[in-house]
């Protein structure tokens, strides 16, 4: 197989192709995950949740970002490799491009930030020094207790025309990638739509260029009842490795996700 490349990416949405992303956070489970076709790890500051036990991802650090980060490098194959800048690591661009150089630097191929228009002097920045970005727009977990829970972001039209406007802003700013989590299918396809960069969605109905999932959920190895957008493969796979083709296979031929994994306006 290739190596896996923002190129890539962007042809998969050219053709129609489904871009096939899951996170993972050591070097056995990236190469679990890159053997078996996905084209994005995100090394996601879910591992908080996942794998220190923690409430939310606001306890975790760029140093933890950066460990991970070269743990997935040394196991993966051929994907490419997107971590996530933690919870204020990148409140001012010189802070932003500091902590990137970092990720970068232990193997990250993208970096991924929350947040909003706000965002986009901060990627320009990023964008002018080499660093590709994408920008998680909708349910943003290290704003969680801003955003009053996990609740699902743009049901109403001034919410979801601010969303819209943010991606269309931050897409102009220099971001590569945009991801889309808990946001209504009809919204999410308009972004989609309007946008020229691949969109990842997770919780966004089937509409978006790709999808994502957290591999502890997809594994049903999630300690709680799992979010409405988890489908858990293992239920009928006899491996890890088999649950993890399923679902590649399940998103690339749009199986996944089915209705009732999907949010309405």
């Amino acid at each position: 197989m290739a190596r896996i490349t923002l190129h890539t990416l962007d042809r998969r949405r050219a053709s129609g192709e489904k871009i096939v992303c899951l996170t993972a956070y050591d070097s056995t489970h990236a190469l679990l995950v890159s053997s078996q076709g996905c084209d994005v790890i995100l090394v996601g500051d879910s591992l908080g949740n996942v794998v220190q036990g923690h409430d939310s991802t606001v306890p975790v650090t760029i140093d933890d970002m950066v460990y991970h980060t070269r743990c997935v490098a040394r196991g993966n194959s051929d994907s490419l490799v997107m971590v996530d800048l933690p919870f204020m690591s990148f409140s001012t661009a010189e802070q932003a491009c500091a902590n990137a150089a970092r990720l970068m630097q232990a193997g990250a191929e993208v970096v991924k930030l929350e947040g909003g228009r706000w965002l986009c002097p901060t990627i320009e920045s990023l964008s002018e020094r080499g660093v590709p970005t994408c920008v998680h727009l909708g349910l943003t977990p290290q704003s969680v207790s801003m955003l009053g829970g996990y609740r699902v972001q743009g049901r109403d039209s001034d919410s979801a025309g601010r969303l819209l406007e943010d991606a269309r802003l931050l897409e102009q700013a220099g971001a590569r990638l945009l991801l889309l989590e808990c946001v209504p299918a009809s919204l999410a396809a308009t972004i989609t739509a309007e946008v020229g960069v691949p969109v990842i969605g997770i919780g966004a109905g089937p509409d978006t260029d790709g999808q994502i999932l957290v591999l502890y959920d997809l594994l049903g190895l999630t300690p709680s009842s799992p979010p409405r957008f988890v489908k858990n493969f293992m239920a009928q796979s006899a491996t890890p490795a088999e649950a993890v083709g399923a679902y590649v296979a399940a998103v690339r031929k749009g199986l996944f996700p089915a209705v009732e994994h999907t949010f309405s306006q």
